[in-house]
């Protein structure tokens, strides 16, 4: 019990001292109070202080100097990337050729891989995972040889409704439709509330993946261009709706992938609204939305829903096992024809994969995971961020997430992002060109960085090898 207390005390005093130092209260060099000092004040033990200490200086945020104390370290102040605010198609390659040469060795040996955005090997808890899936193929009747629902293991569906409560949610298990991944899910989604031809509003940068799946379904995509803090532009939005140019909306308005931003509750309640009083379907992809580096889990427009207009759309893939391919969505009002779907275009989900991960979420050790999980994501993007400060050249701009796995770099106007794309593939290192999240080439001076890998030597190396190939 008294161990129990000594951890919550030295979170509380480590999560003050961080905050101040976020807040620009306590500033880069400044020395912090002696141990003993802290103790005092504090009214703390000396075990507890040191561990509030060490607890800052494995996120990178404050050093430790032989005979003289703890300081605050250098800490990265880039001002945020600026965004255009109405794109322009310019470019001469397509997206589909781009992407296919940056991921065509996503898993080539000896790569350091900056382009991913998904956790390292040494996150996850494999071998937890392991035993979930032998005590499920041991206690089904049939060793899971059999097909699943269409609609997804009921024991996985019950524990996916279980696990909406945290954004806000509250559906019933016969709501859900578990899926092969999230990109099935919002193809399915997509498919149920449009008809080849249709124009789908997404943001601007988003998803490379997100354009291959519109132009797979014969369908236009319009830009809509986004806050990198706050996310959409929801002046921009209510113009397109009002010319009458969307039949429905793709977003990740939780940490969207590349800019990292996150939109305010009032403004997804705004958005879920304006798209709802013009009959305009939101798919809404909250993939990295457990993965949030605050106190609380942001909320997802799916929890302002009223009218079954939002289908919410996530996945295991971020949070716990990618090579499972394991999602599922909460289609709303759209609930049978995206069953009809599933059944027509895979069948059904994997079944053994969807027992262990259901066993797993049962025992309690998904929600344990995730706490490890944003923690170590959280001192990954700050140590990151501090190497990128110190090594990129002068006029860098840089995200400053709250959540997910990636950063977004805007470098100087004159750098091709495609050309420091293949300088570094040249050199063992992978990153992802900005030219990749956009159908124009307003991002070709701006690449994406995964910080999913524990920061090591290593890491720091490729990334001041990568600052020194931007020319």
């Amino acid at each position: 019990m008294r161990l129990l207390e000594e951890d919550f005390l030295y979170h509380q005093v480590a999560d003050r001292l961080e905050s101040m130092i976020e807040n620009g209260v306590l500033k880069s060099g400044d020395k912090l109070l002696s141990v003993r000092t802290l103790c005092r004040e504090q009214g703390v033990s000396h075990s507890t202080a040191f561990k509030a200490y060490a607890a800052l200086e494995s996120k990178g945020l404050v050093e430790a100097r032989a005979k003289s104390g703890y300081y605050v370290r250098f800490l990265p102040k880039s001002a945020a990337p600026r965004f255009a605010a109405d794109p322009e198609p310019n470019r001469q390659w397509s997206v589909e050729e781009m992407i296919s040469e940056v991921y065509e060795k996503m898993s080539e040996s000896g790569v350091m891989q900056f382009s991913l955005a998904a956790p390292d090997i040494s996150l996850l808890p494999s071998a937890k995972l392991n035993k979930c899936l032998l005590e499920a193929l041991r206690r089904s009747p049939s060793s899971c040889l059999l097909y699943a629902d269409a609609s997804g293991s009921e024991n996985l569906r019950r524990q996916v409704a279980r696990l909406s409560f945290k954004w806000g949610g509250k559906p019933g298990s016969d709501e859900v439709v578990i899926t092969n991944g999230c990109m099935e899910a919002l193809s399915i989604c997509l498919q149920a509330v449009t008809r080849p031809g249709d124009t789908v509003a997404i943001e601007s940068p988003t998803y490379f993946g997100i354009f291959n799946l519109l132009k797979s379904l014969h369908l236009h995509a319009l830009e809509i261009p986004v806050d990198p803090e706050t996310g959409i532009d929801l002046d921009y939005l209510k113009t397109a709706v009002q010319n009458g140019r969307i039949a429905a909306c793709l977003f990740i308005p939780n940490f969207n992938n590349p800019v990292g931003s996150v939109m305010p509750d009032a403004a997804k309640k705004e958005l879920v609204g304006l798209l709802a009083d013009a009959g305009i379907p939101l798919v809404e992809d909250d993939i990295y939305g457990e993965m949030y580096f605050g106190k609380t889990r942001p909320r997802s427009c799916k929890s302002f829903d009223r009218q079954g207009m939002v289908l919410y759309c996530s996945s295991f893939s971020k949070a716990l096992a990618p090579g499972y391919r394991v999602g599922w969505c909460l289609p709303g009002k759209f609930l049978s024809r995206v069953r009809q779907l599933k059944l027509t275009h895979s069948l059904s989900t994997a079944t053994p994969t969807q027992e262990a991960l259901s066993l797993f979420c049962e025992t309690g050790r998904f929600d344990l995971h995730l706490r490890h999980l944003r923690k170590a994501l959280h001192t990954q993007c700050l140590r990151y961020s501090q190497a990128i400060a110190t090594f990129f050249p002068e006029g860098t701009r840089l995200s400053r997430p709250q959540g997910g796995y990636v950063l977004w770099i805007e470098l100087p106007r004159k750098v091709n992002a495609l050309d420091v794309y293949r300088r570094a593939r040249r050199q063992q290192i992978a990153i992802a060109p900005g030219q990749l999240f956009s159908l124009s080439d307003q991002f070709a001076h701006c690449i994406r960085i995964g910080f999913g890998a524990p920061y090591t030597s290593a890491i720091e190396m490729g990334l001041k090898r990568l600052g020194n190939l931007v020319m």
